[in-house]
């Protein structure tokens, strides 16, 4: 299975399996001399890992990251990072009636069509799993954004759950980590909670929306016409297992506006341009303006549910299915530090690439 890198300059392999010994990444790229440790990534997964709540699979990983290279006497080399996060809580047994059959909605189906074989424990690759070496990629990242581009802040949240969406009225930044949905509305917070615990009694599932905004961004990143930060931010997270759907600022909808409403008008400040609105989520032309970078994606409903399903199998059988094991009734609620760590990555990525390009250089304005 090929391509299982992203990145230019900042490049990130992922590997390994669901239920393997262990998965983890390579990090290539990250520049030398930048302070960095198990103690610094490992918080960046807790966050992640699954177990932490009623409403998240019970699985029970301690997500514990190692170093393997790439950093010497507390400091990057500036040669590849391996980092190793070990599996130590795998059921495969749970996924011994699926071995033949196809999950309705999973991706076994198009992994068996494609090649042939699959690794039906847990989905293997096409597993959430898999997104736990993204967020240790993340970790360096935001080490290196940190020394780098002080000040720069990256902040991820749940803004909707199945048809009910936040209210931005409500919208509280120190309420995000106050509750097991990365919530900034703590009525929301609230509604969703009983919401949650209704459709896990039922065997569901539901999908969700989540926005990430990178704020401190510098002007200048991305690059036209096939180097643009948008677009670099979107495969990134249509990237991420579940995701089917990636917006930026206003996003699908912008359609909706007219131009007059639609443009970010400009006035001068004390320290410069100051806009008056950001439809354009931070980002024109494909270049960063230095504005709040804003992303948001939609996480389809967790697939593997025990309701029964119809369903074939690989003798084309028709069957009805239902998925053992533990899973997410809303993926989309480990999802954001997910998002999060490949916001860092992109931004990153752009950052050196803009400085071999321009070495920092920048137009004047007034």
């Amino acid at each position: 299975m090929s391509l299982n890198t992203f990145g230019h300059l900042f490049r990130v392999t992922t590997w390994g399996e669901s239920h393997g010994p262990a998965l983890g990444c390579t990090v290539d790229g990250c520049p030398p001399g930048v302070e960095l440790s198990e103690a610094l990534i490992q918080p960046w997964l807790d966050r992640r890992k699954p177990g932490t709540s009623k409403f998240t699979t019970q699985r029970r990983e301690a997500d514990e990251v190692k170093i393997l290279s790439g950093v010497f006497e507390g400091v990057t080399t500036g040669t590849p990072i391996q980092l190793m996060i070990g599996n130590t809580d795998q059921r495969s047994k749970d996924y011994g009636d699926i071995a033949r059959a196809f999950r309705p909605g999973h991706a076994d189906i198009a992994y068996h069509l494609k090649y042939g074989v699959r690794d039906y424990r847990g989905g293997g690759r096409s597993s959430a799993r898999e997104t736990a070496a993204r967020v240790a990629a993340g970790g360096v990242a935001r080490a290196a954004l940190a020394a780098l581009v002080p000040g720069l802040t990256i902040t991820g949240y749940m803004m909707q759950m199945g048809a009910r969406a936040i209210e931005r009225a409500r919208f509280d930044a120190s309420q995000i980590g106050e509750n097991p949905f990365w919530c900034p509305d703590p009525v929301m917070a609230a509604e969703w909670a009983e919401y949650l615990d209704e459709l896990r009694l039922s065997h569901n599932s539901v999908g969700a929306v989540i926005e990430v905004v990178a704020e401190g961004v510098p002007p200048g990143l991305g690059a036209p016409l096939y180097g643009k930060l948008d677009s670099d931010l979107a495969a990134a997270m249509m990237s991420i297992n579940a995701v089917k759907g990636v917006e930026i600022g206003e996003g699908m909808a912008s359609a909706a506006l007219t131009g007059v409403e639609n443009a970010d008008e400009m006035r001068m400040g004390p320290s410069g341009v100051e806009y008056l609105s950001n439809h354009a989520g931070g980002v024109l032309g494909g270049i960063s303006t230095g504005q709040p970078v804003v992303c948001r994606f939609a996480v389809k409903p967790t697939s593997s549910i025990l309701t029964p399903r119809r369903a074939v199998s690989a003798s084309g059988e028709e069957i009805d299915l239902v998925t053992k094991g533990r899973h997410d009734p809303c993926v989309g609620i480990r999802a954001v530090p997910v998002g999060e760590a490949m916001m860092a990555c992109v931004l990153l990525d752009h950052l050196l690439m803009d400085r071999g390009q321009t070495g920092g250089v920048r137009g004047r304005i007034g």
